[in-house]
């Protein structure tokens, strides 16, 4: 896939927005089940073992859906989407972090999320 603009990853992002909301329920969902699931698990009206692969294929479906789209799933817990791009010049990544109300910080390529800026 290509470059983004900063307009385009935001676009991008907010028709995301929708699936990135939905792998966290199911994050959550499955965080339950797997715990209820474990030797002395807390019993989860969530269901079971059936219930906890269901959500683990839900998730990878989730997690495709969004790299098709040519973003970078980064990090699961928090969420963490990169769109590749050039601001300035040189290599970035649009960041985007859960909890975040939008797009608005980068980092270069080659450093990685340590050295995150506000877009200007």
């Amino acid at each position: 896939m290509g470059l983004f603009t900063v307009p385009e990853a935001r676009a991008e992002l907010s028709r995301l927005r929708p699936v990135l909301d939905e792998l966290v329920r199911v994050r959550a969902d499955a965080a339950e089940l797997v715990a209820s699931l474990r030797p002395g698990g807390r019993d989860t009206e969530l269901g079971g073992l059936p219930e906890w692969k269901a959500a683990q294929a839900r998730l990878d479906d989730l997690m495709t859906a969004v790299q098709e789209t040519g973003a970078e799933l980064k990090g699961f817990a928090p969420l963490l989407v990169d769109f590749p791009a050039t601001l300035d010049g040189d290599e970035v990544l649009l960041c985007w972090l859960e909890g975040d109300e939008e797009l608005s910080w980068y980092h270069r390529v080659d450093l990685g999320f340590a050295g995150r800026r506000r877009l200007p």
